[in-house]
């Protein structure tokens, strides 16, 4: 972890570094190629800020609070009372085990476990 932390700030001094010589040496005309990446990483911030926004939880928007029934509020607790009173009881599955054709042989078993 401090590798990858040493390895970070030794490259952005070294950004730094270029960025200032190139200001010494060539002056305010170097702003004008920095505008196209500057340009670019503000639409790529904009784009992933608005797509967090739009998806993320907490969006901003408001959303309306759909409020059930009774009739449906009946339905779900006739639902959760039945499900409730037989908690010993087994699911039945629409499938079964089919037996192999190589058949059980204690012989092919291994020894050890």
């Amino acid at each position: 972890m401090i590798k990858h932390a040493l390895i970070f700030w030794i490259s952005v001094a070294l950004a730094v570094l270029g960025l200032v010589t190139r200001f010494m040496l060539v002056g305010f005309g170097a702003l004008t190629s920095l505008i196209i990446p500057l340009l670019l990483l503000g639409i790529v911030f904009y784009a992933n800020r608005s797509f967090k926004a739009g998806y993320g939880r907490g969006s901003g928007r408001s959303q309306t609070k759909v409020i059930p029934s009774q009739k449906t509020m009946a339905k779900v607790a006739g639902l959760r009372k039945t499900q409730s009173a037989a908690p010993g009881k087994r699911k039945t599955y629409p499938f079964q085990v089919i037996e192999g054709s190589k058949g059980k042989n204690d012989e092919q078993l291994p020894k050890y476990h």
